[in-house]
């Protein structure tokens, strides 16, 4: 497989001086095409500063994060926009979906953002939503909706335009035993298409559905191994709930997440 992401002594230190925080203390990784990648940490850890610079949400005090051969690392905001949507689809454990929107309307609205013309706009929406099983809960308002489904527009909304990285934080954390368990099996077939999958996560159950961990403590790195391979078979075999047919994406363009939540 094919270097997709490469992180070199990456540092990310707030209130520099006698009282800094480092929250990222010489983080050095590399990420692979197609890998499933958990990051698993507390509280504190600083895995939610390491995922704000893998999505191109922030900029690291020193060290250099290459992405798909491009250092971002000084990048402004505008050039950085840019990437997030070629680059990253976003999937929050909040959702934040629109309350007033249906479904279909929510997958929609970062297309309008992004003038992806009608026709196309609402044919990548409808082969999104059916992706992860709603094709008969696209009129639906998320009210209508468990939060499990939420989840899935949430997703829908993330791989409309088909991004090769799509980036998990605490994607399961709002969620029952049996819709979290539907979500991993969606991120699980995302990554057998093809996509990167870096999943962010508290809990080690959830990050043994992964190929490979790296578990951050203190801004560093503290162990990053790749899983038994007959383990990580037994995974892809459970049965705990049905398969969702995942269709080939048809377009290579992604969503401007922050834009969503505008």
């Amino acid at each position: 497989m094919s270097q997709l992401i490469e992180i070199r002594d990456m540092c990310k230190i707030y209130n520099p001086g006698e009282n800094e925080v480092r929250a990222l203390d010489g983080i050095t990784l590399s990420i692979d095409n197609n890998e499933f990648v958990a990051i698993i940490g507390q509280s504190g850890s600083g895995k939610s500063t390491l995922m704000n610079m893998l999505g191109c949400l922030d900029v690291p005090t020193s060290g250099q994060y290459i992405l798909n051969g491009e250092d971002v690392s000084g990048m402004s905001d505008d050039e950085l926009s840019d990437i997030r949507n070629r680059e990253i689809g976003f999937i929050f454990q909040g959702f934040n979906l629109i309350a007033t929107l249906t479904a279909l309307e929510n997958v929609e609205l970062p297309l309008i953002y992004r003038g992806v013309p009608g026709k196309e706009r609402g044919e990548l929406s409808e082969t999104a939503l059916i992706k992860v099983g709603l094709e008969n809960r696209m009129e639906h308002k998320p009210s209508e909706m468990s939060g499990g489904q939420q989840q899935r527009v949430a997703i829908a909304r993330a791989i409309a335009q088909a991004p090769p990285i799509i980036l998990a934080d605490e994607p399961t954390g709002n969620l029952d035993s049996a819709s979290s368990a539907e979500i991993l099996n969606i991120l699980r077939q995302l990554h057998a298409e093809g996509r990167t999958v870096i999943l962010i996560t508290h809990d080690n159950e959830i990050a043994q559905k992964a190929d490979r961990i790296i578990k951050i403590r203190d801004g560093r790195i503290e162990q990053d191994y790749i899983r038994n391979a007959a383990v990580q078979e037994a995974v892809v075999q459970e049965a705990a709930v049905p398969e969702i047919n995942i269709q080939q994406p048809i377009f290579e363009e992604n969503v401007n997440t922050q834009e969503i939540n505008a």
